[in-house]
């Protein structure tokens, strides 16, 4: 037995010990990772409504492309940039008798909204049903579409039926049954009896001192590694992905997203692009609930369908898995490690949901960096994706590689 292997065995016989902090990479001073807590069960978590979420504090309004002459079906045009390149999202509100010309209008918006903005990179589309819309966590889309500007001529030709598009996406049908849980990751919420909970801390306590994946659990990396992974939940969402992968492009870094499957229905050639880009994805469930509250057979339903999602498009199959808030129970854990999942969480949360202002966020992401860990960040956060570039060049400032969570786990 290595020193390491009996070192982890006198922990496990010591399960007084919360957690073992990782040695920091530089002389700077570490926060302590999130602990496993009990959950409440019932309680409401704060919540949040994509892609703006206010929870602290406001986040600033969005700026908006305005159309002249306006389309009468364009509820907004939002755009964004990431210190590079602009992207805008459409979100286009249609009626019965509309609905059998949903490419001609989505290339007519698409068209306009280029010309109306000529620093534009791209221009996102969602057509949804006027009388359903309910925001992006609502009902699917009936339509969307990724148009890059040098592809316009493209998805115009598609749209007259004059030549194949794969930046598209047709709804098949397919509706929502499930609310999604409103809440981002803050803490890591255990649900079940003090005996389970016990082991709960005992295995983080060990990934925390080990690094690795344990009992299909992955806490934390190892340590003398020198890598990190970066994470992003709640992928993909049509305004920020182009934006967080051309960032991601342009540092030479590799994350994991973990996608929402219905999201990943709807917006499919982004994920495409992650793949083809050199990322990983990673399940967060189908519809994003509380899984704690849902049946055996209701959770292998959300992970199982987020990953036929998911392999369906990328061809791969999916390895890893984030609860939604946070929140898992042992019945959680056995559904998808079942499946063939390693249930993921992080060590660094700069709750960047709460919209602390750039400056704070920043120093949260640094003061918890460190080799081993996994940072967890949202793809529709747009202070995020602000601080993204400054936050990975300080990173690799500190010797540390930020990679994907399968890159991490690695032995």
């Amino acid at each position: 037995m290595t020193v390491r292997a009996r070192a982890a065995r006198a922990l496990l016989l010591t399960a007084a010990l919360p957690v073992a902090v990782a040695a920091p990479v530089t002389p700077v001073r570490l926060s302590p990772p999130p602990l496993v807590q009990p959950a409440r069960p019932g309680a409401v978590l704060p919540g949040q409504v994509q892609p703006l979420a206010p929870h602290t504090h406001v986040a600033r309004p969005l700026p908006q492309v305005l159309l002249t002459p306006r389309v009468p079906q364009v509820r907004k045009v939002e755009y964004d940039s990431n210190g590079f390149i602009e992207a805008a999202h459409a979100v286009v509100l249609v009626g019965p008798t509309e609905r059998a010309h949903l490419r001609t209008l989505a290339a007519l918006v698409a068209r306009r909204t280029l010309d109306a903005r000529p620093s534009l990179a791209e221009v996102d589309v969602s057509v949804y049903d006027r009388a359903a819309y309910g925001g992006f966590g609502g009902p699917l889309p009936l339509f969307t579409a990724s148009v890059p500007r040098e592809r316009l001529d493209d998805f115009v030709r598609y749209a007259g039926n004059a030549g194949a598009y794969e930046r598209a996406w047709t709804n098949p049908g397919r509706e929502p049954t499930r609310a999604p849980l409103e809440a981002p990751e803050r803490t890591l919420s255990f649900l079940g009896g003090s005996s389970e909970l016990l082991r709960q801390q005992v295995q983080q306590a060990v990934s925390q001192f080990m690094g690795g994946v344990h009992g299909g659990l992955f806490f934390k990396g190892d340590s003398r590694s020198q890598l990190a992974a970066l994470t992003f939940d709640d992928a993909p969402h049509p305004l920020y992905a182009p934006l967080v992968l051309d960032t991601l492009r342009r540092a030479g870094v590799h994350a994991t997203f973990f996608c929402i499957g219905r999201n990943a229905e709807a917006y499919p050639y982004f994920v495409r692009d992650m793949v083809a880009q050199g990322h990983e994805v990673a399940n967060h469930t189908y519809h994003h609930v509380r899984l704690p509250e849902l049946s055996a057979a209701q959770v292998r339903e959300e992970l199982s369908q987020a990953n036929a999602v998911l392999q369906g498009i990328t061809g791969r199959p999916v390895r890893y898995f984030r609860p939604p808030g946070g929140e898992y129970s042992a019945q959680t854990l056995r559904v998808a490690e079942a499946l063939g999942l390693v249930t993921t969480f992080w060590t660094d949360d700069p709750a960047d949901f709460t919209n602390p202002g750039d400056a704070v966020l920043q120093e949260r992401l640094l003061k918890h960096l460190r080799a081993g860990g996994i940072v967890l960040l949202h793809d529709n956060a747009p202070q995020a994706l602000r601080v993204l570039p400054a936050f990975l060049e300080l990173a690799r400032g500190r010797q540390l590689t930020l990679v994907t969570v399968g890159r991490l786990a690695r032995p």
